[in-house]
């Protein structure tokens, strides 16, 4: 059984919110809590990257701030393979929710993305290095592209996930989930 490391994306600016949405709460919970707790039952370890302030420990995006959610998936992946953890399994601090059947198809492959969301995929701990290597050097910042050349898999095309990126999104969350 490999060992994964669930992380949190959570270091965006949050314009479009007009405040920092990962403390928006949904249902008397912070999206930030919702997103971890999404991870809990797959994953070994719970980690939030981009932000100083969480529940749990905190990695800060590499190989610098403002490089969009690449920079936190290489800020989750040096931890993973620093402290020997496969793979990282990430989401973003405003997708309050998985569905069981993405995780198990993120799960049932070595490197994947959901093809609607990207911010939410299985990345081997291998490809920690290469990505702040890309990223250092100016690469794409693109998770799309650079999950492509890293020959991951898009799953699930069609299947779209809740996500907050307004305070409207936030309201019709009741409907999206349920």
């Amino acid at each position: 059984m490999i060992r994964i490391l669930g992380a949190v994306l959570a270091g965006g600016r949050s314009s479009r919110f007009g405040s920092d949405k990962a403390l928006a709460t949904w249902r008397d919970t912070a999206l930030i809590d919702h997103a971890l707790d999404s991870l809990s039952p797959h994953v070994a370890d719970l980690l939030v990257v981009g932000r100083a302030d969480a529940r749990v420990r905190t990695a800060r995006d590499l190989p610098h701030p403002d490089l969009g959610p690449l920079g936190g998936i290489a800020g989750a992946l040096a931890v993973a393979a620093r402290e020997g953890f496969d793979a990282v399994l990430t989401t973003a601090c405003d997708t309050p929710a998985l569905p069981a059947a993405l995780v198990a198809a993120l799960l049932a492959q070595d490197t994947a993305h959901a093809a609607e969301a990207p911010t939410v995929g299985l990345w081997p701990a291998r490809l920690a290095a290469p990505l702040v290597e890309h990223l250092s050097a100016g690469g794409d910042r693109s998770i799309r592209r650079w999950a492509r050349a890293a020959g991951a898999v898009a799953v699930l095309p069609g299947v779209a996930l809740a996500n907050v990126n307004t305070p409207d999104d936030l309201a019709r969350l009741d409907v999206a989930l349920g």
